[in-house]
């Protein structure tokens, strides 16, 4: 058998049907598990919108996103028909490790009353004390401190809005509703968070 000879042709001609192959092979993955993969984000989201409810039949659970440092970061909100938050679960988040990513459970901490938001009555207008508001961001993480406060309001704005009444709060959110049997779900979809800081996130 006649060695190939080490061209430019044919080392071109090798990397494609390496390339192709290699793709090929992802497609099927993906093709395979994407079912299961959607399956889980469902499961996810249903676990998750339990959670914010509390096992309440009255509370509203509501997903909302908006732009951090990392990427979209994606909740479950639950409110009480008052407005109160009962809960709120990270569905999504790319944030910095060690850093944004303490939005999982920084917001909720009892013990912490300056940072922690459940329980407090909603009023659509939450913001980090380093803006004037009322709420401890993250240590070295305001801008996803930022974000998370508007995914908030945003869902505030769209509970308010589902009950008939309006908010006086900055929103660009948009709205899906989807009703099952059980459950009604509000989705909001939230403008850009384009504030950005010198030196850390």
């Amino acid at each position: 058998m006649a060695k190939l000879q080490s061209s430019f042709k044919n080392m071109v001609l090798s990397l494609t049907c390496i390339t192709l192959v290699a793709a090929a092979a992802l497609a099927g993955v993906y093709m395979l598990t994407k079912t299961q993969i959607e399956q889980q984000q469902r499961e996810a989201q249903d676990a998750a919108r339990l959670a914010v409810m509390c096992g309440r039949e009255d509370a509203v659970a509501i997903e909302t996103t908006a732009d951090g440092f990392g990427g979209v970061i994606r909740l479950m909100v639950g409110f009480d028909p008052e407005g109160h938050i009962l809960g709120y679960e990270v569905l999504e988040q790319q944030e910095t490790p060690g850093l944004g990513t303490h939005i999982v459970e920084w917001f909720k901490n009892a013990a912490k009353p300056g940072q922690n938001i459940i329980g407090r009555k909603a009023n659509g207008q939450f913001k980090v004390s380093k803006d004037g508001g009322e709420i401890d961001a993250i240590t070295a993480a305001t801008i996803s401190s930022r974000a998370f406060l508007k995914a908030i309001n945003d869902a505030y704005t769209q509970f308010m809005a589902q009950k008939g009444e309006e908010v006086e709060a900055w929103t660009g959110a948009t709205t899906i509703i989807n009703e099952t049997a059980d459950t009604t779900q509000i989705s909001v979809v939230s403008d850009n968070v384009t504030e950005k800081e010198e030196g850390n996130e």
